[in-house]
């Protein structure tokens, strides 16, 4: 006799307390695998597949795609245990009790075991289940009735698709895109984002990719236009990372007393000696340091002559609290908004070590594969917006840290050099600091501090 056990959505880690479902992975019908993913949910921090800790046969879903659920809420039900033996031998495993469960510590991320292949059970298989475990009962999301047997699907068109990134297939599905006939670009064929966009661009100009869809007809011209409705206004929900986005940036401006200074500095040394690296070494070089590294390296270097900016307030005990590693965040701007990676212990890499970081956390970014870890956890945020081509800012604090460094565009500028004017490369820094944790005199030190490096950059020889 099967026994039916409740999945309920897990603690996905950081204090998470909900999650919205962006796509179910499993149908009620279905043959799941001990720790085989069936469901990817957007949370604040990340997207994330949840795998089911039970094996068995799904027999109802709580939830539609798009629906938030609170941590603790049932997800799905799966019958466990066999029935008329349609359940597969692979799907062992029990506990003392009969009940099928991968034992995880961590829910959510699971034992890495494969995932067998999915398989519909009849539904007399598992009429005899026994109810749900006791508790509120949400109405559960029921298979659809049987229609017309659709004709057998060839192998070739039913295998994996060579798709990673969750958003890349969300946003396929959003235009009706079939993932199985494009092609990748990406290395052994993955599909990437850039591919499911050139497909979209190219059913756009009328080339068969993307289902066309009817063009209305206009009225004749004889006949009056019908007078237009008033259009409403548009209303964004404010969750997942733009509601966690929202909720920070409030609590920063609530909290912290926020101050800003700035500078210009004469980035033409430092942008000369980037070029020196990158040119050491000819094609068997590694990889190219990029400005952003060398401002992050830059800020270690201050962060040790000013350790009052790695640092955060207890507001219970009113005490300071000076971290002694820096977990060095920079901004990135991305589809589902504004994220803040973290490459940890920076205080320990050179340039080169951190600029192979940025890249590999950039790229998790912009795929949308960013693990809650590794957006969170910092203690001092580097701001590059001159990427968007402006000169100046004043930030808001990234809550618990205590400063910002703000950096503009490096562009061509007149400038006094060695007493005559000159056009040099230009930079304006800017400092936004708790002026809890420290007064003007610390932030100024620190800000010229950097803008001393980016101006001679030998400076930092002394703590390489």
């Amino acid at each position: 006799m099967p026994k039916v056990l409740e999945f309920k959505l897990p603690d996905l880690g950081e204090g998470l307390t909900e999650a919205e479902i962006v796509r179910w992975l499993v149908e009620v019908g279905d043959v799941v695998a001990i720790d085989q993913p069936v469901v990817e949910v957007e949370t604040a921090k990340a997207m994330v597949e949840v795998p089911c800790p039970y094996g068995g046969v799904v027999t109802a879903r709580f939830g539609e795609e798009g629906t938030e659920l609170p941590v603790g809420s049932p997800l799905l039900t799966v019958a466990v245990g066999s029935a008329e033996g349609d359940l597969p031998d692979n799907l062992s495993g029990k506990g003392t009790d009969g009940a099928e469960s991968s034992g995880n510590v961590l829910v959510g991320y699971g034992t890495g075991a494969p995932a067998a292949r999915r398989r519909r059970v009849r539904p007399e298989a598992i009429s005899a289940a026994a109810a749900p475990v006791a508790g509120p009962a949400p109405v559960p999301v029921t298979a659809p009735a049987p229609g017309p047997v659709p004709a057998p699907v060839p192998d070739e068109a039913s295998g994996p698709v060579a798709v990673v990134s969750p958003l890349v297939r969300r946003l396929a599905r959003q235009h009706d895109l079939d993932l199985r006939q494009l092609t990748g670009s990406g290395h052994d064929g993955l599909i990437l984002r850039a591919d499911v966009e050139s497909a979209i661009r190219a059913g756009a100009n009328g080339t068969a990719v993307a289902p066309s869809v009817p063009v209305p007809v206009s009225p004749p011209a004889s006949r009056p236009a019908p007078a237009s409705a008033p259009v409403a206004a548009e209303r964004i929900p404010l969750r997942g990372v733009r509601g966690a986005v929202a909720d920070k940036l409030a609590r920063s401006r609530r909290e912290i007393p926020d101050a800003t200074c700035w500078v210009d500095a004469d980035a033409t040394e430092l942008m000369a000696a980037r070029a020196a690296m990158n040119g050491a070494g000819g094609p068997t070089a590694g990889p190219k340091v990029s400005v952003l590294a060398l401002l992050a390296r830059i800020c270690t270097a201050a962060l040790a002559r000013f350790p009052e900016l790695n640092s955060m307030v207890d507001l219970e005990a009113r005490e300071i609290v000076r971290l002694p590693a820096v977990h060095l965040g920079f901004a990135a701007q991305t589809e589902r908004g504004l994220v803040v990676p973290v490459v940890r212990d920076a205080q320990s890499r050179n340039a080169e070590s951190i600029g192979a970081e940025i890249g590999r956390l950039t790229e998790a970014a912009r795929t949308g594969t960013l693990t809650p870890t590794e957006l969170t956890g910092g203690t001092f945020t580097l701001n590059n917006y001159g990427v968007f081509g402006v000169d100046g800012s004043t930030p808001i604090i990234n809550h618990p840290e205590a400063a910002m460094l703000g950096v503009g565009r490096i562009v061509p500028k007149p400038w006094v050099h060695r007493g005559e004017l000159a056009v040099r490369q230009v930079v304006q820094l800017s400092l936004t600091f708790d002026h809890r944790v420290c007064d003007g005199g610390t932030a100024g030190g620190f800000l010229r501090y950097v803008a001393d490096c980016v101006e001679q950059p030998a400076l930092m020889l002394r703590t390489l």
